[in-house]
């Protein structure tokens, strides 16, 4: 067996998260720069990083897609993926958490945990991916280190390891404290390649002691030995440390935090090291489990000897090899050329080529082993979320979870040359982004492009012209409005068919009841005694999930609904499927006028950060939105406003609130759930439509 492939207690797979503008891509390429991946630095503002190789990232200065890099430290191999902090690539986010093994979160020291951060925390938890804090930016205006380390606490009810403490802050920032090893570590270049060892400065002594008693106390609660060594006075090995704060990262107990400024080149060094040390390797995690195709669960341990078993997360279109498919390997080893086994679509597959990417350049690999992140060419049938196996030992691993999208605009082709280009660009796009969605209105005929938020949109379009060549025009976008009824309430439906020989017959009683907000459709089968054959009971479901297409208000989806099949009746000659399945539809149809129409549209959660002198004038907009302000917080001498807003409110707000801020303010937003639109605006809504 190749040696790559043994050296797994060797191998890091990481993730770099955080909330927009928090300094991700920089320490990314500072990561990469001081491994000897890279001989210069690159950075966001000149629009020369590695990861953001995008156009509209280097034109944003924002992570859009998340990019797959490895290096090599210390004896240990690495990928790394820096992800998106924008709410509207939340995906992005998610389908990398899914496959890697540990994360770094980094945050803005001035800030601390912001609303982003939060979201891909809580990402990361959902997975129970181990993690470390790096609080960077310590050069900055209003750095505080002990705030950002408290707001870990406050807002995500994470327990921090502090290893390390800053010197100095904002402009007197020079470097940071090993609490281990009680050493202070400056930088002496501007390339931050050399690094100078001292003692712990005097005036920081009692602090930097605390913070080690601190943790002395945290990795006692977890190993009966430190606890032992500690309260006998004896002297804790480093290594004795490290080890145990490795055990408790591993296992989520605690949250080692490190500090440093990236931009500065201070701190990244020792960041590494800590990822290197406290992040697992695969063979520290549980096997990985999923089902047989009968259902049955099955695990699958990190060993080439092990089954070959892998996860699609995520697929990208090469203007040079064409569809590239993201594999994870969890086991066995995955040879070019060989065949695999789709066992989501349960059909074979080629792998062509194997490539080991760096961004956007590639290596060609012969071989791949287990906790390997790879590309390949040649895949046809696969995308996100699917699992690929050996034929002889199937394997379904667990998919993602996909939001659903809350925006959409119509767009169409510039001229008639466009519309195959059109619809074979939008494939490919949906192929890449499982948050986008590609729908025809059956009434105008318009082309619908749906997604997570009007950046996400935006984005799409301007993919559209620059990689696919084609002119669109676009209509305004709209809201994801979803109907429901408020009142249960029975509906019959009957579709009798009599022409000259064989006739149609369908016949059913259904009870539909409203739910819960968030459940979505249930179907039961209430059906005793055989009043309607067992074979049409799912052509019965099928018409009634084709009428929940489109409600009675406004011709929006219908949510939140139970349908109850508990009578009918057959005919021994006439009926077909085809009969109850528009039977199915005629009774929901009745029953959606007849059950109170409720309209549902979907609200935002708003975070607002702005300068104090404008904060009247914010609010004052706000309150005109119908927005439901949820709370005011100070964050240094900028005050942070939140609030619950309508999205069907919020088209064009950025540019609203740079004139009402001067330029100054910033907000970010996330989907929190769906709620009904007040009756007086329900009329002006289906008008528009």
């Amino acid at each position: 067996m190749p040696e790559k492939v043994l050296q797994l207690e060797k191998l890091r797979n990481i993730g770099i998260m955080a909330h927009i503008d928090a300094g991700k891509t920089t320490t990314t390429e500072r990561i990469l720069f001081y491994s000897g991946k890279k001989h210069a630095m690159g950075n966001v503002d000149d629009g020369n990083t590695t990861t953001d190789w995008m156009v509209q990232e280097r034109e944003r200065g924002i992570t859009i897609t998340s990019a797959s890099i490895s290096f090599d430290w210390k004896g240990h191999h690495f990928n790394l993926i820096d992800t998106p902090g924008h709410v509207d690539f939340t995906i992005e986010v998610e389908r990398s958490l899914r496959v890697l093994d540990g994360a770094i979160a980094v945050f803005d020291a001035s800030a601390g945990v912001e609303p982003q951060s939060e979201t891909v925390w809580r990402q990361a938890s959902k997975y129970k991916v181990p993690r470390i804090a790096f609080m960077n930016k310590m050069d900055k205006i209003g750095a505080d280190f002990d705030m950002a380390v408290k707001s870990m606490i406050d807002k995500l009810g994470a327990k921090p390891l502090v290893i390390q403490y800053p010197i100095g802050s904002e402009s007197s920032f020079e470097g940071v404290v090993d609490i281990i090893n009680m050493k202070a570590i400056r930088w002496v270049d501007e390339l931050g390649t050399k690094m100078e060892y001292s003692e712990v400065p005097p005036n920081l002594l009692d602090r930097v002691e605390e913070l080690r008693d601190e943790l002395m106390n945290q990795l006692a609660d977890i190993d009966d030995e430190i606890l032992q060594m500690y309260l006998d006075g004896e002297t804790i090995p480093v290594e004795k440390i490290k080890a145990v704060i490795r055990k408790g990262t591993i296992e989520t107990k605690f949250f080692p935090v490190l500090c440093g400024s990236s931009f500065r080149n201070k701190g990244v060094q020792p960041l590494i090291d800590a990822a290197m040390d406290y992040l697992p390797s695969p063979l520290d995690l549980p096997p990985v489990s999923g089902k047989d195709l009968d259902g049955n669960d099955v695990v699958r341990f990190p060993s080439p000897d092990e089954p070959f078993t892998a996860l699609a997360f995520k697929i990208l279109s090469d203007p040079y090899v064409g569809k590239l498919t993201y594999l994870r390997i969890y086991s066995g080893v995955l040879e070019k050329g060989s065949y695999v086994y789709n066992s989501t679509k349960r059909t074979k597959e080629r792998i062509s080529r194997l490539l080991q990417m760096f961004a956007d350049k590639r290596e060609d690999l012969d071989y791949a082993g287990p906790g390997d992140i790879v590309a390949c060419i040649g895949l046809r049938v696969t995308t996100t979320g699917h699992t690929l196996c050996d034929e002889a030992h199937p394997i379904v691993l667990e998919s993602l979870d996909v939001p659903d999208p809350v925006i959409s605009i119509a767009v169409e082709p510039q001229s008639k040359d466009d519309e195959q280009k059109l619809k074979d660009a939008l494939a490919r796009l949906m192929d890449e982004d499982p948050t986008f969605r590609v729908s025809v209105d059956q009434e105008s005929g318009e082309t619908i492009l749906a997604g997570m938020g009007e950046l996400h949109l935006e984005i799409i379009i301007d993919r559209l012209l620059r990689e696919f060549n084609v002119k669109t025009q676009i209509g305004k976008p709209q809201v994801a409005y979803r109907e429901t009824i408020s009142v249960p309430v029975d509906a019959e439906g009957k579709y009798i068919r009599q022409s000259g020989g064989r006739g149609q017959y369908g016949h059913v009683r259904i009870k539909f009841e409203p739910l819960e907000r968030g459940k979505g459709f249930v179907f039961e089968n209430k059906i005793v005694g055989g009043i309607i054959p067992k074979e049409y009971i799912p052509a019965v479901e099928e018409g009634v999930k084709e009428a929940l297409s489109s409600g009675s208000l406004g011709g929006y989806p219908v949510v939140d609904i139970k349908a109850s099949l508990y009578d009918g009746s057959y005919h021994e000659v006439d009926s077909s499927e085809i009969a109850f399945k528009i039977a199915g539809s005629l009774a929901t149809k009745e029953a959606l006028a007849k059950g109170k129409p409720k309209l549902m549209e979907p609200i935002m959660e708003l975070e607002i950060t702005t300068p104090t002198e404008y904060m009247g004038d914010v609010v004052a907009d706000l309150n005109s939105k119908r927005a439901q302000i949820t709370g005011f917080d100070t964050r240094g001498n900028a005050r942070i406003i939140k609030a619950l807003v309508p999205l069907g409110e919020l088209f064009g707000y950025a540019t609203v609130l740079r004139s009402l801020s001067q330029g100054r303010a910033v907000y970010t937003m996330k989907f929190s759930h769906y709620a009904e639109v007040p009756q007086n605006f329900v009329d002006k809504i289906i008008k528009v439509k």
